[in-house]
């Protein structure tokens, strides 16, 4: 659950729970409070977590693409060596 969501839901239970008393002042002071608090708890939103899942998975899929090349670099070098031994 999003710091959003349950700052939303907490809300919405606290204002049903006081619609009718001269609370609202406690409502949007519970509000930044709970804000606030969760401001300190340094998350991050969905949004932001599934933008890096993407970020790494692009980033594992270059890696081994590059892995892939070196092999490929790394065994014409090894013929090319065997080639010269054998020339010479």
């Amino acid at each position: 659950m999003t710091p959003d969501t349950l700052l939303k839901e907490l809300s919405g239970k606290l204002a049903e729970a006081m619609s009718a008393s001269p609370a609202k002042d406690f409502e949007k002071n519970a509000r930044a409070m709970l804000a606030a608090g969760f401001a300190k708890l340094d998350l991050v939103t969905r949004e932001e977590f599934d933008v890096q899942a993407k970020v790494l998975a692009r980033t594992r899929e270059k890696l081994a693409e590059l892995e892939a090349r070196v092999a490929a670099l790394e065994a014409r070098l090894a013929e090319e060596a065997e080639r010269t031994d054998q020339a010479g």
